[in-house]
């Protein structure tokens, strides 16, 4: 099994009127923690497209319009995924996406690769989350000592995940390998962790 581990970078929060910014994955074999292959591109955007950007998530990725203007065409990008995809065999029943936040990152991947071409190479569906692996653990670690707080005391955030496991932040400005890199740390956290 094969885990896709994927964070992307954006200029706001709706994927119907923002843009992915930055991409990045790592897919590891799971069984073995091997990784397998690595990836992260910064997106090449329209003037366009930048000026609708939300000035709170420029600040939290740090991306400028200089920073942009040395990326890859999304059509490239879209491409390059494809290949990368198509060589390591990550298919349904194969492989699971994992992310922070899939609800997010999903839509903001489809406009790399339209859904329904997802749906013609049988790629994936699930898309796990590392809060939900968090609330899970934490429970178990509640019922085991009364003292500790409950999963919904505090912020589901990566960085409130991390403290949890003592593992440090993410390295700020927050950019899509960092971000992977952050996520895998805190996977192996939660999986590795016994209360």
């Amino acid at each position: 099994m094969l885990g896709v581990f994927l964070d992307i970078e954006t200029n706001g929060l709706n994927p119907l009127r923002h843009q992915a910014l930055e991409i990045a994955f790592h897919i590891i074999h799971l069984p073995s923690f091997h990784t397998v292959c690595e990836y992260a591109s910064i997106v090449k955007r329209t003037e366009e497209e930048w000026e609708n950007s939300d000035q709170t998530s420029l600040q939290i990725n740090g991306f400028s319009w200089a920073d942009l203007q040395q990326g890859k065409p999304p059509h490239l990008i879209s491409q390059e995924i494809q290949d990368i995809f198509s060589h390591h065999h990550v298919s349904r029943g194969q492989a699971v996406f994992i992310c922070q936040n899939p609800s997010f990152d999903r839509a903001f991947f489809s406009q790399f690769i339209n859904p329904d071409i997802q749906e013609q190479k049988k790629w994936p569906y699930h898309w796990l989350d590392l809060a939900s692996m968090h609330w899970t653990r934490s429970l178990l670690a509640k019922k085991q000592n009364d003292s500790l707080p409950y999963p919904w005391a505090d912020s589901l955030s990566k960085d409130t995940i991390a403290t949890w496991y003592q593992l440090p932040q993410e390295t700020k400005p927050h950019r899509a390998q960092n971000g992977v890199r952050h996520l895998i740390l805190c996977y192996q956290a939660v999986i590795d962790s016994h209360f």
